[in-house]
């Protein structure tokens, strides 16, 4: 497992200029930093989604066990990294926290195959461990004086959070105009759902949806109850982008994902079937 130059990718890949820049999560273990790909091995340049991070960490290591074949990983906001690809950056693999970002690069002829949907992922209502805005439930996102902490227009999170607020102002007690009153609270927009965790762990508002994948994995933060039958399951997707260097490698590691062993992984990391 590698990780892409900040901003960068991959291996033999255009640099887009003046392109908004791409988080790239530490993933190479044991290493400062990343070296040349070892002779004979063949190696991907995967476009992942920041709520992704954890997850691929793990999974390069099983699909490198299992195929020699070595991921580099660079993640951000499914929306910046299906920009990049649209402005000439060349993935072998883009993987999405929605739908709607690979099927944007399909209408515009920039795929190469079907889009695979290859993991689900539920919503979580998240505080900092010690509670400071003192909230009991979901609904209390719209309390007069809570500090939201949410993520900027475009980004995935921002669509399904919306979806969720639809579905908790049906509640008994909670306020028709639920959503607007969450809008009132938010204190800072982040770029990606991991940004948006790392305020809430660092008590910088008093709560946030993100993904439950995200909050089950810190410690830092806890979960607010969604009532059943009122969560939000949202929907990744994958695709080869057209100029991928490793087309028929890429198309083998989506549809390993989708299988017994990926699934798997996924599965530890939160995240529940496709849908």
């Amino acid at each position: 497992m590698r990780l892409a130059p900040h901003g960068a990718a991959g291996p033999g890949r255009p640099l887009i200029a003046g392109l908004a820049l791409v988080t790239v999560v530490g993933l190479l273990v044991g290493c400062g930093a990343a070296g040349p790909p070892r002779p004979g091995t063949t190696t991907l340049t995967v476009f992942g989604a920041a709520s992704l991070g954890p997850a691929l960490q793990a999974l390069g290591t099983a699909y490198m066990t299992s195929s020699a074949v070595e991921i580099v990983v660079s993640t951000g906001s499914s929306t910046t990294l299906r920009t990049q690809i649209e402005q000439g950056a060349q993935p072998d693999v883009f993987l999405s926290a929605d739908l709607a970002n690979p099927e944007a690069l399909i209408a515009a002829g920039l795929v190469d195959g079907p889009l695979v949907r290859f993991a689900g992922n539920q919503l979580a209502v998240v505080v900092p461990a010690d509670n400071p805005g003192h909230l009991q439930q979901p609904i209390d996102l719209g309390r007069p004086g809570v500090r939201v902490v949410a993520a900027a227009d475009g980004v995935p999170i921002t669509a399904h959070a919306s979806r969720l607020l639809a579905q908790l102002s049906t509640l008994p007690g909670a306020p028709a105009d639920l959503a607007a009153r969450y809008d009132a609270n938010v204190v800072s927009r982040e770029e990606s759902v991991a940004a948006v965790l790392a305020k809430i762990e660092l008590a910088e508002g008093d709560a946030a949806v993100v993904y439950a994948s995200d909050a089950s994995g810190s410690t830092k933060v806890t979960n607010l109850a969604i009532p059943a039958g009122r969560n939000v399951t949202a929907s990744y997707g994958g695709v080869v982008p057209f100029g991928a260097a490793n087309p028929v490698a890429a198309r083998a590691f989506l549809t390993w994902l989708v299988g017994p062993e990926g699934q798997r992984v996924l599965l530890e990391f939160g995240f529940s079937l496709p849908q």
